[in-house]
């Protein structure tokens, strides 16, 4: 799968998720950095058929009014360590496998559990 870490994703994620065989690039490594717009993250993140993870809720309220970015993981869980949040992923990524085939979704992150939104 290909991914897109937003600037407040620890860039160990995107490290794990690399060597895990993913295709994972981080916002801090984009052109602009962190300065980028929302609106270039969610457009790259499209134009790339990649996944955004991200904590910031503009994302999942374009994701859902205007849908962009396409695929989105929304975490809801604060500042944690970057193991527990890759912890929940890793243990979820078949279910991930599985919603990438489709051309749009929202996934929401919390502690206790992973909901899956389905977008037409």
């Amino acid at each position: 799968m290909r991914f897109l870490c937003d600037v407040h994703i620890s860039i160990q994620l995107c490290k794990r998720l690399s060597e895990a065989g993913h295709d994972c690039q981080h916002v801090n490594r984009l052109p602009e950095r962190w300065h980028t717009s929302d609106q270039d993250i969610a457009r790259f993140a499209d134009q790339e058929d990649r996944i955004l993870i991200t904590k910031d809720s503009d994302f999942r309220d374009t994701c859902i009014l205007h849908s962009t970015p396409r695929k989105l993981i929304k975490v809801n869980l604060g500042n944690i360590p970057h193991q527990v949040l890759s912890d929940l992923l890793f243990k979820n990524l078949g279910e991930l496998a599985r919603l990438n085939e489709r051309p749009r979704f929202l996934v929401e992150v919390d502690i206790a559990r992973v909901s899956v939104i389905e977008l037409v």
